[in-house]
């Protein structure tokens, strides 16, 4: 580490339990900052350590409740530029706001690109984040971007389960590119799901793309959030004549009825990770498996400190 940039660690409240693993990692103690809530809910920090000169990373994804998350990075950013820090780096495991990233109806914001511009003007000096829902995104900031996969980690819990007849399956058109670099890996077979959506987190399954039947099938995808897609994806799968049906997800926002769903579900496994805290109802169901990846955050850490490539994290 570099002696006169010391290395500062500090959390929102929105995952410390994701921190304190990274720190156990870098074998650091996490800073102290201490954070409220006026009586009309607004959010106040104070940093309660010297940050001066130092290269400060602030984690906190952007996960449930999404604003105060988001409104709290901001204001701890703030506090650490107007704490003479030598650069902050926003560590933002789940960004959300990610899938309003373009305009795909008349008259709609663009919000992706204004917490980019929001997270900047707070003090932001760079970013490391972790599968964006759209890898275009990084193009929405004027100041470097580490975008890590998750896919290390996950790839390795489907090797453990050592399951036979691999097929990989993208849930729609847009997953794709992950679903065939899971596959290429594991030396799966791949499949795709034709998908209509017909309304906002409501979608229909129309037809598979690939040979599934008798297979042992994952189903592999960045966000899940109401489980709708996944559940239905894994019902048309069966009767399609899959022998067994798994799934694979990086952000387990699960929103709403979603671990109902996964419960009563075909499905036997979802593997997802840390980038987001599960509920106490997510961690009471015996099909979701949650796997670390603070490992892969903190090397990029230790990489992005002492001014080394990143890029082989990039997988």
């Amino acid at each position: 580490m570099h002696e006169n940039r010391p290395l500062v660690v500090l959390s929102g409240r929105a995952h410390p339990e994701l921190t304190d693993r990274i720190c156990d990692y870098l074998q650091i103690r996490r800073g102290a900052v201490r954070l409220y809530n006026f009586s009309d809910g607004e959010n106040g920090c104070q940093i309660e350590e010297n940050v001066r000169g130092g290269d400060v990373y602030v984690v906190q994804p952007t996960c449930r409740p999404v604003n105060d998350s988001l409104m709290e990075l901001l204001i701890i950013l703030d506090a650490c530029r107007r704490s003479s820090a030598s650069r902050v780096t926003a560590v933002i495991p789940y960004f959300g706001y990610a899938r309003q990233d373009r305009k795909d109806r008349p008259r709609v914001p663009i919000t992706a690109k204004l917490v980019c511009d929001l997270l900047t003007s707070a003090g932001a000096a760079r970013i490391l984040t972790m599968d964006l829902h759209a890898a275009q995104i990084q193009g929405f900031f004027n100041i470097p971007v580490d975008h890590l996969f998750a896919a290390p980690v996950l790839i390795e819990e489907i090797r453990r389960l050592e399951l036979p007849d691999l097929v990989m399956v993208s849930p729609d058109a847009g997953g794709v590119e992950r679903a065939r670099a899971f596959a290429k890996r594991l030396s799966a077979g791949l499949a795709i799901v034709d998908k209509r959506r017909t309304s906002p987190n409501q979608a229909e399954v129309m037809n598979i793309i690939g040979d599934v039947g008798g297979r042992t099938c994952v189903i592999v995808d960045d966000i899940i959030d109401t489980a709708g897609t996944l559940v239905k994806t894994a019902e048309v799968l069966a009767e399609r004549g899959a022998a067994r049906v798994l799934a694979a997800g990086v952000h387990p926002v699960l929103s709403g009825p979603s671990v109902a769903r996964i419960e009563s579900s075909v499905i036997e496994q979802v593997a997802v990770t840390d980038t987001i805290p599960l509920s106490d109802e997510a961690q009471r169901c015996g099909k979701i498996r949650q796997l670390s990846v603070a490992e892969l955050l903190g090397e990029a850490i230790v990489r992005i400190h002492e001014a080394k490539s990143v890029s082989s994290l990039f997988v």
